[in-house]
């Protein structure tokens, strides 16, 4: 499980298509462009698009994501943003392989 936080305040679980981790497409849709692992004040993992700053203003903050950051007191999250509680979400089994 992971929950999207879109820049207009809407907070919404979601779920990889597999049911069990996400696919680089899947995450680089949800957040528009190539992405970002940053860490959330919990210690879990989000997920933003690298060009945030780049394509939303500032005043286009996603204040939701922001309150998350682990630096948010000091910078910001632009754009929606993707936490998810495990690095295995993120990385499958088979990323270790190589």
């Amino acid at each position: 499980m992971a929950t999207l936080y879109s820049v207009d305040g809407r907070v919404k679980e979601i779920r990889p298509s597999n049911g069990v981790n996400w696919s680089l497409e899947e995450l680089q849709t949800l957040v528009g462009g190539y992405i970002e692992v940053v860490l959330t004040v919990d210690n879990r993992f989000m997920v933003i698009n690298e060009q945030g700053k780049v394509m939303n203003p500032p005043l286009e903050a996603n204040f939701p994501a922001t309150r998350l950051y682990l630096h948010g007191r000091r910078d910001y999250i632009a754009g929606p943003a993707v936490v998810v509680d495990t690095k295995l979400e993120l990385d499958g089994p088979d990323d270790d392989e190589e």
